[in-house]
């Protein structure tokens, strides 16, 4: 677990590399949990995790660091189509480590992005309410319209004074009404009751801009490749 004594953004600044690793241990600790998968198997250069519900990945490999004999003993240890791997690094410099098969995921290029939880305050738009369900370790968010149909969802795993933000989402015809922020303040606001104080997750490129606005900062290119022989 964490210690927070200093804040995140200084702990980065003393000790980014070994940091970044860390964040990426944490951060595939809270997807894992979020997602309902088998626990992540430690491995020599990481973790895999199964994934039984996916048509397009039957289990990942996450790297917290990226060289070239890590990168390689993963790829090797390979035989399954559809796994996929990830690893914070720029996508550009992995891709001559890469095996036969083994194809650099340029369009899913993440960023891994942290934050110091702080309460925030929420305002639901008009024709809007929000609910909040606990089941275990995660905590589902809902911003639901006047009809009570879903306008928008994320959702966290609780680790400890951690907290995993995952599938943020707002539906297309409610876009541009504020509720992606409603959502992360909400998140924001229990993990805070539960005692969390760090914030992690893994963003696309679209949803880094609204982290961003909310004060979460990048610390890392998450690049993926998946194997198609």
């Amino acid at each position: 677990m964490h210690t927070r004594r200093v804040t995140i953004t200084q702990l980065l600044v003393a000790r980014e590399d070994l940091m970044v690793a860390e964040l990426v241990e944490t951060w595939v600790a809270g997807w894992a949990v979020s997602r309902r998968t088998p626990p992540p198997v430690e491995m020599p250069w990481g973790f895999y995790i199964a994934v039984a519900d996916s048509p397009g990945e039957v289990g990942r490999h996450v790297l917290p660091e990226a060289d070239e004999l890590r990168v390689r003993s993963a790829c090797a240890s390979v035989a399954v189509p559809r796994t996929w791997m990830k690893m914070p690094v720029e996508p550009e410099v992995i891709e001559p480590w890469l095996s036969p098969g083994w194809v650099v995921a340029y369009e899913e290029t993440g960023h891994l992005m942290v934050t110091d939880l702080m309460a925030a305050h929420r305002v639901e738009p008009e024709g809007y309410t929000v609910t909040v369900e606990t089941v275990g370790a995660v905590v589902f968010a809902r911003v639901l319209d006047a009809a009570g149909e879903q306008a928008a969802q994320g959702q966290m795993a609780l680790l400890g004074d951690a907290a995993v933000v995952d599938r943020v989402r707002t539906e297309d015809a409610h876009r541009r009404r504020g509720l992606g922020q409603l959502v992360m303040r909400t998140l924001a606001d229990h993990a805070l009751k539960e005692g969390a104080g760090l914030g992690v997750l893994g963003a696309t490129a679209a949803g880094r801009a609204l982290y961003e606005t909310l004060g979460w900062k990048k610390h890392a290119t998450m690049a993926e490749c998946v194997y198609r022989p």
